[in-house]
Parts: C-alpha cells; sequence; structure tokens
C-alpha cells in the first residue's frame, strides 16, 4: 500500500499548487502528485468502498464508495479527470455538476458521481 501523504505535507503542497496557479505558473511535478494524491487519500478516508474507481492519470487512483466489489479489469463505475479539474472539484474552487457539463470529467457506470461527497475539507 502506498506511503499515508500527512496532513501538513497535504497541505503544504495544495498551498504550492495553489500560489503556482494564481502567479500564472505551471506548479511544480512533485507538488501537484503529492496535492492530487493526499486529496484522492481523503476521499478514500471518507467514502471508502471498491464500487468506484477514481483516476488522476499520471498521479493516482483509488477506489471508493460502498457497493458492488469489482475484481478483474476496468470496474463498472469510473471516474477520471486531470490534476487541476480534481484539485478545483476536491477543494470546492469548482461544482461537480459544473465540471461534468463542461467535459473536464468522464464517468462511466450508474454510481460514478462524486456531487454528495465533494468539496472535501483539506
Amino acid at each position: 500500500m502506498a506511503r499515508k501523504i500527512d496532513t501538513a505535507e497535504g497541505r503544504a503542497a495544495l498551498d504550492a499548487v495553489r500560489s503556482a496557479t494564481a502567479a500564472g505558473e505551471k506548479p511544480a511535478r512533485t507538488a501537484l502528485a503529492t496535492a492530487v494524491r493526499y486529496l484522492l487519500q481523503l476521499l478514500d478516508e471518507k467514502a471508502p468502498g471498491n464500487s468506484v474507481e477514481v483516476r488522476v492519470p499520471p498521479f493516482g487512483a483509488v477506489q471508493v464508495v460502498q457497493g458492488p466489489r469489482h475484481t478483474r479489469g476496468t470496474p463498472p463505475n469510473v471516474i477520471e479527470m486531470d490534476a487541476a479539474t480534481w484539485i478545483a472539484l476536491a477543494t470546492g474552487e469548482e461544482e461537480w455538476a459544473d465540471a461534468v457539463a463542461a467535459g473536464r470529467v468522464q464517468a462511466s457506470g450508474t454510481r460514478a458521481d462524486l456531487h454528495g461527497l465533494l468539496p472535501l475539507r483539506p
């Protein structure tokens, strides 16, 4: 299992990404990766389970939400987005419905909806 990111490290990475973005700069890859993984970790803590896979390539993926478990191949409920979209959704800077409508979130499956789980409280 992956190493757990502590709260201080996760918040520092999020702050670094936000600062870089606000300055019109590209965030450092290490900060972006840590921020994404930290927020995925918080989602897993908030909604543990195995029925929905949330992917933020190339940084991470997590299986969350109680329900039917899949064991092989592509899960029936998959949500995928880029790092910037994930951070905006997880921190409440963007609404789930808006990101889906704009095509920044690819979601397939009847349970592939994080509306009630976001934003997280990093």
